[in-house]
Parts: C-alpha cells; structure tokens; sequence
C-alpha cells in the first residue's frame, strides 16, 4: 500500500465531504500520485477520442475542473469533471454524503453543488493534454431546464474534451423525468440543434447519462431518441434509488446509492442498453466498479470504456493502477489483443 493510500485511509476520521474538500486541495497543490506509463493493450479508442487506457473518472470527484490534471497523472485514461451548471448553487444542506463502509457504497444528495460556469470555463481553457470531459446539468430553480444546458454546451464548446449530459441525478427535484421520451426528445433536439451551430471544426462527442431505474420499454426509447439526435454514446449509469439490503447505520438515508451494492444493477442495465443499441452508439460503462474484474465485465457486456470514483473512497489513489494491471490480466488470458476485442463479447 503507498504513502497516498494510506493517507487516503487516515481520511475516513474527517467528515466525508470534508475529506473530499481537503483531497481537491491536496491534489491541487501537486501532493498526488504519479503513475507510470500504460499497458499498450488498454489504449483505446472511443468517439472518436484517442484514450491511453479505457479506465476514466466519473463526475463528482472534480465538480470545479481544479484538479483534473493531477488526476489523469495519477493514472486515469479520461477525466469527466462537473457536474456544472450555468449558475453557482449551493446545493443540499449537510450532511449530504455518507460513507457506508460495511457495503463498500456511498449515499450522496449533493444536489449539484458547483461554482457554476464561468469558473469551470476558466479552468478548462488552462488545460493541457489529455482527454477531459464536461458534465453538464440544470440548476434546481431554472425556470427552463433544457435552456440550461444548452447554455452549458454553448459556454464550453472548445474548452472540453466531450460533453455529458446529465439528466440522471437523483438529488435535483424533477431531473430525471426528463428521461421520458417527450422531454428527452425536446432536450436532445435543442442540443442537437444547438450543436449544429456551433464551429464545425470544434464539433466533439455527446454522451447521455441514464439512471440504472429505467423501466420496461424506457430503454429502447432512450436508444431510439438518442440515435436520432446523433449523440455518440450513452453512459450506463447513475447512482441508484433502489435499496438493496445493506448493513450501515446511513442505509436510510435519502438520495443516491454508489459502489459495490451498484455493479449488478448496472451492469444488467448496460447489458440491455448493448442489446437495444445493437452497436449504433457507444456506451461508457459506470456504477460499482472495484476491480480489474468488475471493469471487465463491464467491457465484455458492451462498455467501450468504464469509469470510477466511489471504489477510491475504499481503496485509495492507488486502485486505478490496480485496475488496470488486473483488466490487461483478464483481456490476455481470454485471448484478447485490445479493449475493443473484448466489447460486447457476452
């Protein structure tokens, strides 16, 4: 275990929102770990996006896009920062994060607590190489959520890697009925036609974030709307409402399940989102991930790449180093030269 692992472990006396705040800080000031080169087995690429490894970071960790940077050093093939959303907010009264360390899972209802555009553009247009995403949302008063982010797209375009639209968290009131066709419809055809207008020459990937709660025939109708509008991908998925049985003292509390307690449902869900889609679009694999293992799985049930970030809470800055050595492990002993050999291969 390193010095940065340890470290990590030390954090679980603080308050988990004010060991999150404390890491940003630490990672800012250049205290992070630094990994090696990649396996050439786990390069990859996705959209059109050229990644050295197919293991990402998930929103949530860097909402501000502060340390990004410091997080693809330390391992990660891709950051996603955000989610961001045009106006400042505050977001949910604390507590609002709960460590649930007998279930290796967290419950959130951050209720996108950001700075809002204007700081999150600044950062960005400093940003060196790598690939680095945008997560976009809708402030929880916008009197028109879906003009929110096309405000969004529009202030970020040329500054980010991709974009991610997030209409999945369960923490903001109403959010993800915009999952139902008719607003999906409405939202991704604003955005589309938003993007269309903007320099061709800067044109990157749109992805979908869905929630792992979807119900019979949601699936296909997502799949449907998302092709039609042209979005390169769709990742699977966003923290849970469901309640499997758990063993923390935080079990009840409200808002979004992540972890451990996640990576069946997920990936069931990323399983029908493989089928409906039928290779039409791109899917990013997400929710529960711990291991080399549970990235390959992911891979194998139709996930081009995969992301992260509740699993470190447990196992530290060094997990992704881990992860990968294990994923190129499980893609040689079945027989695969890439990552997208192995996409779909269930």
């Amino acid at each position: 275990m390193s010095l940065h692992d340890i470290a990590a472990r030390a954090m679980h006396v603080l308050d988990p929102e004010d060991a999150h705040r404390l890491t940003i800080r630490l990672l800012a000031l250049g205290l992070g770990p630094r990994a090696g080169g990649d396996d050439p087995i786990l390069a990859t690429q996705v959209a059109g996006l050229k990644l050295p490894n197919c293991v990402g970071l998930a929103p949530g960790f860097d909402k501000n896009a502060e340390v990004f940077g410091p997080m693809l050093a330390s391992g990660f093939g891709f950051v996603e920062c955000g989610t961001v959303t045009p106006l400042a907010q505050a977001g949910n009264p604390r507590p609002r994060l709960f460590r649930l360390s007998e279930d290796q899972a967290v419950i959130n209802r951050m209720g996108f607590n950001n700075e809002g555009l204007e700081p999150f553009a600044a950062r960005l247009a400093r940003r060196g190489p790598g690939v680095v995403g945008a997560n976009i949302g809708a402030n929880k008063d916008a009197e028109d959520r879906v003009a929110d982010y096309v405000t969004g797209l529009t202030r970020l375009w040329g500054l980010a890697s991709y974009f991610t639209i997030n209409i999945s968290s369960p923490n903001t009131p109403g959010l993800r009925a915009l999952q139902t066709k008719a607003a999906l419809e409405e939202l991704l055809g604003r955005l589309a036609q938003a993007r269309d207008a903007l320099p061709a020459a800067g044109r990157v990937p749109m992805f979908l974030k869905v929630a792992p709660d979807l119900e019979d025939g949601e699936v296909e109708a997502i799949v449907e709307t998302v092709v039609a509008n042209g979005l390169e991908g769709i990742i699977v998925s966003n923290t849970t409402i469901s309640r499997p049985q758990l063993a923390s003292r935080f079990a009840g509390e409200t808002g979004g399940l992540s972890g451990a307690p996640l990576t069946a449902l997920s990936t069931q869900m990323l399983s029908a989102f493989a089928q409906a889609s039928a290779g039409r679009v791109v899917l990013i694999g997400a929710g529960g991930i711990a291991s080399g293992q549970d990235a390959y799985a992911k891979i194998r049930a139709g996930a081009s790449a995969v992301q992260l970030y509740s699993a470190m809470v447990f196992g530290g800055p060094g997990l992704v180093t881990r992860i990968k050595r294990d994923l190129a492990t499980c893609l040689r002993r079945d027989g695969f030269a890439s990552v997208a050999a192995a996409v779909g291969a269930n």
